[in-house]
């Protein structure tokens, strides 16, 4: 949930912040658990964390384009506020 929720996915949260680094860490760690429990979880559980890191890479990936994507609006801003002033 926590991954979700930085990828901006949380359906609590009134506004939908993406915040990478935070989501990539948290799948980081789920990975990490991941490794060290191989072999001691039983199939559905060993599925669940498979599949749910699976999902996650994926929002991660499409996160990350579309930040790419966007257009930085801060320097037109800057631009505009010292023609007008």
């Amino acid at each position: 949930m926590q991954a979700e929720a930085s990828l901006g996915a949380s359906p609590w949260a009134e506004k939908q912040e993406v915040n990478l680094p935070i989501a990539r860490h948290t799948i980081d760690m789920l990975a990490v658990l991941q490794d060290k429990t191989r072999n001691n979880l039983t199939l559905e559980e060993q599925r669940l964390l498979d599949n749910s890191l699976t999902e996650l890479r994926f929002r991660f990936i499409q996160a990350t384009e579309a930040e790419q994507k966007q257009p930085v609006e801060a320097p037109a801003a800057e631009n505009a506020t010292e023609e007008n002033g």
